[in-house]
């Protein structure tokens, strides 16, 4: 009797009961926050004066959310006027504000996008894909670089190269 008991706990239970459910898988760190912005962002929209219901939303009203959020950054972005304007490492505080990070901002809107699409939102009418908040995301990181003193260099694509890749450093040669 006691092999058989072991048997059943190496095996697992043959039979499933019909009220133990299975729990959906637990949704990913990007999928948690892809929700999680998707609702702060629904709850902005509410709390405007007057609301604005999602399929009234517009690019004007994605904008205004990024600045709003600025409020709560953990960035510091030297103004024009600070001495420290431009420099990569200031070596004391200053007053100049905190801002979000560029960085941040761009992930921010790229869970958004997708968000909107997965709750019905058409790709052609998609506020979170606008060509203004792209110039927006710009702006906002070529104004950071220069204040943080760190040009912003767009990566260079490497050539194409052929399947075998550059044989001259591929190919074993014997002397």
């Amino acid at each position: 009797m006691s092999s058989e008991r072991g048997k059943d706990i190496a095996e697992g239970p043959s039979r499933v009961n019909p009220g133990d459910q299975q729990l959906p898988p637990t949704p990913s760190r990007y999928e948690s926050q892809k929700r999680r912005d998707w609702n702060t962002f629904g709850q902005y929209l509410k709390n405007q004066r007057p609301p604005v219901p999602l399929s009234q939303c517009n690019c004007n009203h994605v904008l205004d959310f990024l600045r709003y959020l600025d409020q709560f950054g953990k960035t510091k972005v030297h103004l024009q006027g600070c001495m420290f304007y431009g420099q990569p490492e200031p070596p004391a505080p200053c007053t100049c504000p905190l801002r979000q990070a560029w960085g941040s901002l761009d992930a921010l809107i790229g869970r958004l996008r997708a968000a909107y699409e997965e709750n019905g939102g058409s790709p052609e009418t998609n506020p979170f894909a606008s060509g203004a908040i792209r110039v927006y995301l710009r702006e906002v990181r070529d104004c950071q670089a220069k204040a943080r003193g760190i040009p912003y260099k767009k990566k260079k694509k490497k050539p194409h190269q052929g399947k075998g890749g550059d044989e001259s450093s591929s190919t074993i040669h014997f002397s």
